[in-house]
């Protein structure tokens, strides 16, 4: 009995973790004029996730004084809000202590720059790997073709 309870939370915490819902926010105090630090950019109940397989990711990398990340995260945001059933997305805030998964995908994605963008396919294959701001239309048309492999 005593090995099974802490089973069963083990269990119930993995499936939790799942099937989360991210919720990202956009946090509503950001001045995209400026190198300002508004704090995260972007908020979720999911924030510390990595890589998910079996499923499209999208990854962006950014500082939270960066008026180009800013507008990324904004566009993140929207992309998000259209495909959050079909896409995973990963939010890495550099300037916070990450989680293992995430350090993992700094480690071998990111090339020095904010923002950072990646795209995964549901294998782990990449579809997009640069830095630099983004526009949502070449995201998209990525989710696409990723769904359609």
């Amino acid at each position: 009995m005593k090995i099974i309870i802490p089973l069963l939370w083990l269990l119930l915490l993995s499936a939790a973790t799942l099937f989360a819902i991210d919720n990202l926010k956009l946090n509503s105090h950001l001045d995209y004029g400026s190198d300002s630090f508004d704090g995260p950019l972007i908020t979720g109940s999911d924030a510390q996730s990595g890589f998910v397989s079996g499923k499209t990711n999208y990854v962006i990398m950014y500082g939270e004084g960066c008026f180009n990340s800013k507008r990324q995260a904004r566009r993140t945001v929207e992309l998000y809000n259209k495909y959050r059933s079909q896409v995973h997305f990963v939010v890495v805030d550099l300037d916070v202590q990450r989680s293992p998964e995430q350090q993992e995908l700094v480690k071998k994605y990111y090339k020095g720059y904010i923002p950072h963008v990646v795209v995964l396919d549901a294998h782990g294959e990449t579809l997009y790997n640069q830095s630099g701001e983004v526009d949502s239309a070449v995201i998209e048309d990525l989710f696409k073709r990723s769904a359609g492999q």
